[in-house]
């Protein structure tokens, strides 16, 4: 198949040269392409949108749509990630702003046959016989390992792997280097070696970096970037850049989550990778959309169940300062025959992922069954692999189960356990008598809640709620989940034994065979609907306790027609004490719920018909509104839909 090449430049010649020179280099690769070339960014464009191009070779100064706008219409307007784009200019100043495009590279004209050829074996993955190794599990040949990180100083050591492709002994130079985020080399080593063809061989070069800039979560995520550069008779050869962010991340059992020395709040959410009409086939676009929510939540962390997803997703939270938990699809069901599998799916995502600073722990699996003694055995084995590959990362094991003397349990460095009271089981209060016991029997445990929750159908609206809901029947109301969330966080809250919690889940997803809520083929306990449009009450709820920005929210705005003339009012303020009118006037008796951007109105009779509820705070000097309709017309009595399943899910 041919590989599809636009050239796109105001000049004539050079669309013909560079045509000319893709053609002769394909052909002496035994490889042929079609190159086509356009002299202006607007017949690009549109000829784009009918046809698709593997790699685009692109002017910058144009008549018309300069290439900054051809690459600002490709990855903005038509969601194109995967087109590769290579600049070309004879101005480097443009460098920098064309980052955001994510090009493959930026050429400085005039242009020569040995820069393209190089750009063309980037793109084809064709190496020289010498090179950082691309064999080693698809990772990126380097690996970066940091020790004894403080504000004086940090040990990083950069491991390099290398391959001879030859019969004969090569000599040449490894040089690794450090760059702060703004391009300025820190340090750099140079290793003089003879490499032969046995095998791939490793090297290693040491700094210690003074007063280093830590990588410090959302609030300070600074990257330094590390180059490492294989040189021939003085030449690069071969290259690969990796970032560098320089962190220490510590769990102290009882205490919690510590980053860079100081407790860290784990505000935690799940997220699959699936989107309503485009199953996990996203483009970045969507992962910065996900991405972009969850940052507004006020998250400080992510877990990506149950697999592996977009090393783009791992990249950006690098730089956007989350911190991750990244998996295998070792889930629910146990076969016997997995071993092998899992134990090679984890060794790829380690050695894949293994830069990526954002990343403290190592999930090994989610809710495996019987036979316990198998997954015991096999839960130890991936452990001991995963110390192996990486000593200086947490591992995590995740079960359904609520007791830490289950023999799947204690084998990984963390105790991972998904509980959902009030939904699959006993009630919603029982997850304080539950933490407590943990905590007095286990005070040494690294425990987190990696899942909780319960499902909402935003069809379906209820005033009447019980402390546990059937979740096997079809009526899945907004407000248990809204329920479920308020009270859970706020005993999480008050537990630093629980390291880290994750609600399940981000975004309602996909789930094949289900038939619950009413919804075919869908799980419905996001915080945001699949198909992204809507934010359900329980967003709010995490916006108002996690985020730092103004909250001011009236709950049950979708429970429109009301059930009763004497109802509650409820509002999330993280900017002080709210006041609340009912049809103008003014309500007394607002009192302080489960957490302190929690407020209850308990007693408010309502009118017959329309009625305005409006929530009024000032917060520096500025006014902030929220206001919601509710329509009563009679009381509709009726018992709350619940039935407590009193069975603890311990998997035995």
């Amino acid at each position: 198949m041919d590989i599809k090449i636009a050239v796109c430049d105001d000049e004539v010649e050079i669309c013909a040269l560079l045509e000319m020179m893709l053609i002769d280099i394909f052909r002496d690769k035994g490889m042929s392409c079609e190159a086509e070339s356009f002299y202006t960014g607007e017949s690009l464009c549109k000829e784009f949108e009918r046809r698709k191009y593997d790699l685009i070779f692109l002017d910058i100064e144009m008549d018309g749509k300069s290439g900054i706008d051809v690459g600002r219409f490709l990855r903005d307007e038509l969601g194109n990630e995967t087109v590769q784009i290579v600049y070309i200019s004879a101005k480097t100043e443009y460098a920098m702003e064309l980052f955001e495009f994510h090009p493959m590279n930026f050429l400085v004209k005039p242009i020569e046959r040995s820069k393209i050829e190089k750009l063309v074996n980037k793109y084809l993955i064709i190496t020289e016989q010498n090179n950082i190794t691309v064999t080693d599990c698809a990772s990126p040949g380097v690996y970066i390992t940091q020790r004894n990180v403080s504000k004086r100083s940090a040990d990083i050591t950069v491991k390099v792997k290398l391959d001879n492709g030859s019969l004969t002994p090569a000599d040449l130079v490894l040089e690794n280097t450090i760059y702060t985020q703004n391009g300025k080399k820190v340090t750099s080593h140079r290793l003089p070696l003879v490499l032969t063809p046995q095998g791939t061989q490793t090297y290693i070069s040491t700094f210690k970096l003074n007063k280093p800039h830590l990588w410090q979560g959302r609030k300070d995520p600074y990257l330094y970037k590390v180059i490492s550069r294989l040189l021939a008779d003085g030449k690069v050869i071969d290259e690969v850049v990796q970032p560098l962010g320089v962190r220490r991340y510590e769990i102290v059992p009882g205490k919690g989550f510590y980053l860079n020395g100081e407790k860290y709040p784990m505000y935690g959410v799940t997220r699959h990778q699936d989107w309503w009409g485009l199953g996990s086939a996203l483009t970045n676009k969507e992962h910065d959309f996900d991405l972009a929510q969850i940052m507004d939540i006020g998250a400080t962390t992510v877990r990506f169940a149950h697999y592996q997803q977009s090393d783009y997703l791992y990249s950006r939270c690098d730089s956007l300062g989350l911190v991750i938990w990244a998996e295998i699809p070792f889930v629910n069901r146990v076969t016997g025959y997995e071993a092998e599998n899992a134990q090679s799916q984890l060794r790829e995502l380690i050695r894949q992922s293994f830069n990526h600073p954002s990343i403290y722990v190592w999930g090994l699996h989610n809710e495996v069954y019987q036979p316990h003694e198998y997954t015991a055995g096999l839960t130890q084995t991936l452990h001991n692999l995963a110390k192996t590959e990486d000593p200086d990362r947490y591992t995590v094991s995740v079960n359904g189960y609520g007791h830490a003397e289950h023999p799947v349990n204690q084998n990984a460095d963390i105790q991972g356990m998904n509980r959902y009271f009030g939904w699959y089981e006993k009630k919603l209060q029982d997850i304080e008598p539950w933490v407590k016991g943990l905590e007095e029997k286990y005070p040494w445990q690294k425990l987190m809640l990696t899942e909780y929750g319960a499902d909402a159908n935003l069809d379906h609206q209820t005033e009447y709620l019980g402390d546990a809901l059937n979740w096997g029947k079809s009526f899945y109301p907004e407000t248990f989940q809204t329920k479920t969330h308020e009270y859970q966080w706020s005993v999480i809250a008050k537990h630093p034994y629980i390291i880290a919690s994750y609600l399940w889940n981000m975004f309602d997803f996909g789930v094949p065979m289900w038939s619950r809520g009413g919804v075919p083929a869908r799980n419905l306990k996001g915080l945001i609907t699949f198909d992204r449009k809507i934010k359900k009450d329980s967003y709010y709820w995490y916006k108002a306790n996690w985020s730092k920005d103004p909250v001011l929210y009236l709950t049950q705005r979708r429970n429109i027609d009301r059930e009763r003339k004497h109802t509650s009012v409820t509002v999330y303020s993280n900017i002080g004490t709210p006041q609340v009118y009912l049809n103008g006037k003014e309500l007394t008796g607002i009192r302080q719920g489960y957490t302190d951007v929690h407020y209850v109105l308990a007693d408010v009779t309502l009118e017959q018909g329309k009625n305005t509820i409006k929530t009024v705070a000032t917060y520096n000097g500025k006014e902030y509104t929220d206001e919601i309709e509710w329509n009563y017309t009679g009381e509709k009595k009726r018992s709350a839909d619940w039935s407590e399943n009193k069975e603890e899910h311990a998997g035995w």
